[in-house]
């Protein structure tokens, strides 16, 4: 078998454990396919991002596993686990993938809710009479 590269990518609470591995460019994601998993959302370019840059389009078969947070969140974290793992597999990847953003781990969360008030930064109404 070839050789299998692990890497993690996060967004916001999702979390993608991705391994790559040579191959013809098939994708699973949690045991269904690509179009399967994510349905009808337009993802298409987010996804192969990674595999442009560096120039691995149909080079490379992902296989992870993604959990927490909504649709769209586990997408940036896959592209950023592919990102990672690409980086891994070939050191020199670095530079283009830095130079794209696709490294960089996107700090972003829900801002908690803090007591007195209604959300994160909303306030109760104030009436002055």
């Amino acid at each position: 078998m070839a050789q299998e590269i692990y890497a993690t990518g996060k967004r916001k609470t999702a979390i993608a454990r991705v391994w790559i591995t040579p191959g013809t460019g098939k994708m699973t994601i949690n045991r269904q396919s690509l179009d399967d998993y994510f349905g009808n959302i337009f993802f298409e370019p987010k996804i192969s991002k990674p595999f442009s840059v560096t120039e691995t389009t149909d080079k490379i078969d992902v296989k992870a596993t993604i959990r927490g947070g909504g649709k769209s969140a586990q997408i940036d974290a896959l592209v950023h686990g592919i990102s990672k793992a690409l980086q891994e597999m070939n050191p020199d990847l670095r530079i283009p993938l830095k130079k794209a953003g696709l490294l960089t781990r996107d700090p972003r969360v829900k801002e908690r809710k803090k007591y007195g008030q209604r959300g994160a930064r909303a306030r109760f109404q104030f009436s002055k009479r």
